[in-house]
């Protein structure tokens, strides 16, 4: 007698791994009794932790930093009421900042690019292959000549053209698409300043990649002038936008060495290859509630 092998189960995605997996971030002044309290709290709820990283920026008297993960059936439906209870039992004891969310409602994301193609690409790609678990809700960019590129991802493309004669107008148009339908936005290599009033009235968090270089060599041709200098090092660098140009609080960066052997396009390549790989692991962890803002600075767990 034989027997039939039994079909191959289909993978898992995303979303039934996360099933009733919920995500509680919460940061505080530093006190005996936070973790027993959060603990004790999930557990009397019915939940069972699935992880939990903690960090204080000092033994006495520092900033405490929370990250539990934790598994409850019927999350979904429970949430808002866990939240409320959360607040009154636990954040208003210790006056704790927090958010709770459930890790199978990916976060809506818009990337926003220019002419430049490696990192919206990349993104897209990674989305794809269930590498990054969101949900890209549109492209915005100043600029058509990506449009191709975008449509077999089937995302939807709007062309906002945007110089500095026009920015009051293209940022209107730009936070008609954005407000309240996205969680993040990812500037892709978005040439365009982005102003204190837009980053006032978007509602979300925005998330920016640049070559590692700054200050050093600013404006145009920034790998020409690394050559010229004898650069031995060719990085990235992913952080918040804020009101500081290129100096919000950092989430990420990496680094690879060149020497004298690498020409300018060689500089060039190497830094698009850092560039989408430190994008990718800056807009994961976030959509996987991983980072933690403190003043311009960032705790990752």
């Amino acid at each position: 007698m034989t027997s039939t092998p039994h079909a191959p189960l289909p993978p898992a995605t995303p979303a039934t791994r996360a099933a009733d997996r919920g995500r509680l971030m919460i940061q505080c002044q530093d006190r005996p009794g936070i973790v027993s309290a959060v603990s004790t709290f999930l557990t009397n709820a019915g939940a069972n932790i699935v992880s939990l990283d903690q960090f204080s920026t000092a033994a006495e008297g520092g900033r405490f930093f929370q990250r539990t993960e934790f598994h409850l059936p019927g999350l979904s439906a429970a949430r808002d009421d866990l939240e409320q209870r959360f607040a009154a039992e636990v954040a208003d004891r210790f006056e704790v900042e927090f958010s709770l969310s459930e890790a199978a409602r990916p976060k809506r994301v818009a990337i926003m690019a220019s002419k430049t193609d490696h990192c919206l690409l990349d993104l897209l790609w990674r989305n794809r292959r269930g590498e990054l678990d969101l949900t890209v809700a549109m492209v915005i960019s100043n600029h058509p000549d990506l449009a191709d590129d975008v449509r077999p991802f089937g995302v939807p493309y709007f062309h906002v053209p945007a110089t500095k004669d026009n920015r009051a107008e293209a940022e209107a148009r730009i936070l008609e698409l954005l407000r309240g339908n996205v969680d993040l936005v990812v500037l892709a290599r978005y040439m365009q300043i982005i102003t204190d009033d837009f980053l006032d009235a978007v509602g979300c968090p925005l998330i920016n990649i640049h070559h590692s270089f700054l200050p050093a060599f600013i404006g145009a041709a920034p790998y020409q002038k690394a050559k010229d200098r004898g650069v031995k090092l060719v990085g990235a660098t992913a952080h918040y936008v804020t009101a500081d140009l290129d100096e919000g609080p950092i989430i990420e960066q990496d680094v690879v060495r060149v020497d004298h052997r690498h020409s300018t396009a060689d500089l060039t390549r190497l830094g698009a290859d850092v560039e989408r790989a430190v994008l990718s692991r800056a807009v994961r962890w976030h959509c996987e509630d991983r980072v933690a803002r403190h003043g311009n600075t960032t705790v990752v767990f």
